[in-house]
């Protein structure tokens, strides 16, 4: 006696077995991607503009691209590339530092803090960073004297002359840090409300102290919030520096002005700061992605493994075997 036959499986193997019985061949089917013209039109208007672009600029005379060769690692350049590092670092860090600081004060229960913590945010994000750097650098003109001792006027026990304390680079790290603060103060303050309040609860009804709740359980979900902004705002700081060309302050664009204001070669030494604000920025751009990622672990969306494989779905065709 012959076991029953599923239908479903019957039909299943019919579909499978290739030839139909009215002698058709039924092949499995394949997903058509429909021909765009006007987007191999576009990508082809974009390379040819990009190969123009580029031979006009390697051919073209003027810009000198011998002086560019030369001054690409001469000495004084270097140097002004080192000091660009060395603000952008140190400006980020304590920037990072008063931008927690600030941001925990304005989540505080108290309001004085927050009232202090916003003022400070308000006043350093609406005025100009231009203008806080050639403030900072003439700020001898309101304290001639910096010093410490007992104060409303009461006796200094030491002073120092501000023109003195207060460099081109000092001022600077001033202007640059201090506003990057009042940024990266919203920059956690956002990751830090992002975070569940009842996570919190949670951890209060445990037992934990406040500043342990914010330590061990608030931050570490806030960060890959915070991460990528902060990325950003490196990046940003990276260019930002050269703002302080105005009030000599040492970095790579100024030191590259005083370069082409005696050999004349303006574009070229142009060139040759973008060339390594470029370098400089790339290597940001690589550290923020890996950071990204770390950041990223154990949540449902994934940063891709690598940035070759990154790179290699953004170019894949639309019409490419998925």
């Amino acid at each position: 006696m012959s076991a029953p036959v599923d239908p479903t499986v019957e039909q299943q193997e019919t579909v499978a077995a290739g030839p139909a019985a009215d002698g058709r061949d039924k092949e499995p089917h394949r997903i058509s991607h429909p021909l765009r013209p006007g987007r191999w039109l576009a990508a082809g208007v974009t390379a040819l503009v990009l190969v123009w672009l580029g031979w006009t600029i390697a051919v073209n005379p003027n810009l000198h691209w011998d002086i560019v060769v030369a001054y690409q690692f001469d000495r004084v350049i270097l140097e002004g590339l080192w000091v660009t590092i060395q603000l952008t670092v140190a400006s980020m860090l304590i920037g990072v530092v008063l931008g927690v600081a600030a941001a925990l004060m304005q989540v505080s229960d108290s309001r004085i803090l927050r009232t202090g913590a916003m003022a400070y945010v308000w006043f350093f994000r609406g005025t100009p960073l231009l203008v806080q750097l050639i403030f900072w650098f003439n700020i001898a003109l309101i304290f001639p004297e910096i010093g410490l001792g007992v104060p409303f006027g009461g006796p200094k026990l030491v002073t120092w002359e501000t023109n003195t304390l207060v460099t081109g680079f000092v001022a600077a790290l001033l202007g640059l840090s201090i506003n990057e603060g009042a940024y990266m103060s919203e920059i956690v303050r956002a990751g830090l409300r992002a975070v569940d309040p009842g996570q919190q609860e949670a951890a209060a009804a445990l037992g934990m102290s406040r500043p342990k709740i914010m330590k061990r359980v608030v931050l570490p979900q806030a960060m890959r919030i915070i991460v990528p902004p902060t990325g950003n705002q490196f990046i940003s700081m990276l260019k930002t520096t050269s703002l302080v060309s105005v009030i000599a302050g040492a970095d790579l664009l100024t030191v590259a002005q005083r370069l082409y204001l005696t050999n004349f070669e303006v574009i070229a030494l142009l060139i040759v700061a973008s060339i390594w604000y470029l370098v400089l920025t790339t290597v940001a751009s690589v550290g923020q992605h890996y950071l990204e990622r770390r950041f990223n672990r154990g949540f449902g969306t994934t940063i891709p493994g690598t940035l070759r494989g990154r790179i290699g779905r953004n170019l894949r065709f639309a019409g490419s075997a998925r």
